[in-house]
């Protein structure tokens, strides 16, 4: 498999303006995780949803499943604190159900709410997690050895340590700040 198909990318994003948007369309096989809490859905929101709309991105809310239905998300996205059971009238149609995890006891509860791809975090450091909790390849393969379903590397990924993804068997790489670097060329996935 060559490394044009070998990531999809799934992007947290909380607001957007033209830098994100340049690098957002720079990368292929794109999905957009919708960061942004709340009953009512924001303007930050709306123009989110607008954008991959308009260029064809599929997108996933946060925890939310009355948005997921309301603006005809792709899917949603199921956080590691959530452990709500997951709707079976959503899973009657093309609707995908992606989450995080950061040990084995959360990922079997993404197994319950019918995950099909699992984000493991955080893989390595960022400012979010005591550097105790990061994973790094070794504990990062060790985790996900048994697990069932797909797999996507999550947490501190940038343009120094994105080829390490490559020792994993992760097939799917999330992040957030990565998109606000301008050093990303074109196609991204040449990066990889």
């Amino acid at each position: 498999m060559t490394n044009k198909l070998f990531y999809k990318p799934y992007v947290f994003l909380d607001k957007i303006n033209d830098i994100i948007k340049k690098n957002l369309l720079k990368f292929k096989y794109l999905n957009i995780i919708v960061d942004i809490d709340g009953k009512e859905v924001s303007e930050d929101e709306l123009t989110i949803i607008k954008f991959a709309k308009i260029n064809k991105i599929p997108f996933f809310f946060k925890n939310n499943y009355q948005k997921c239905t309301k603006y005809n998300a792709t899917g949603i996205f199921l956080d590691a604190k959530n452990t709500s059971t997951i709707r079976p009238i959503l899973l009657k149609r093309n609707f995908k159900v992606v989450g995080s995890a950061h040990n084995q006891r959360e990922y079997f509860n993404k197994l319950q709410q019918k995950c099909k791809l699992v984000m493991l975090s955080p893989i390595f450091y960022n400012e979010k997690y005591s550097k105790n909790n990061i994973l790094n390849i070794h504990r990062f393969n060790q985790t996900t050895l048994n697990w069932k379903t797909d797999i996507c590397a999550l947490g501190g990924i940038n343009l120094g340590n994105l080829k390490k993804i490559k020792l994993t068997k992760a097939r799917s790489i999330a992040f957030k700040k990565l998109i606000f670097d301008l050093k990303i060329k074109k196609p991204a996935y040449n990066l990889m």
